[in-house]
């Protein structure tokens, strides 16, 4: 793996442990900001996918404009599209007033995170976890 493709992967992992640490909170629940990490840590392992191919990419959190570029060589990558189309509108949403998001859309955005970094790793040669 490249040294910056591991960079992309290790800011990746950063997201996702804020994600998992707002996730186990039980009181006043934080969902805004958990959606916003979420889509934080797919934005980045798509990034991370992109680089390793050597594949140029636009400053973006359009994760579907993301996807389709990653798409070229992780056709299988297109079942996620419905999923981080979501996840998108928490790129900025969120860190707004006005930026409600439910119960239901953090539960949704911490699924849709888990399933895609799993992706990403094994694309990646890495571990699931």
């Amino acid at each position: 793996m490249k040294a910056s493709t591991r960079e992309w992967v290790i800011k990746a992992e950063e997201e996702f442990a804020v994600v998992t640490s707002l996730a186990r909170r039980r009181k006043k629940p934080l969902w805004a900001p958990l959606c916003f990490h979420a889509q934080q840590c797919a934005e980045k392992y798509l990034k991370a996918r992109l680089n390793e191919a050597s594949i140029q990419f636009h400053k973006t959190h359009d994760l579907e404009q993301l996807l389709n570029q990653a798409l070229l060589f992780e056709p299988l990558w297109a079942s996620f599209r419905p999923m981080l189309k979501r996840l998108s509108a928490a790129a900025v949403t969120p860190r707004y007033p006005g930026g409600v998001f439910t119960k239901a859309e953090g539960q949704r955005a911490l699924k849709t995170c888990r399933a895609f970094r799993r992706e990403a790793r094994v694309s990646l040669g890495l571990a699931p976890s």
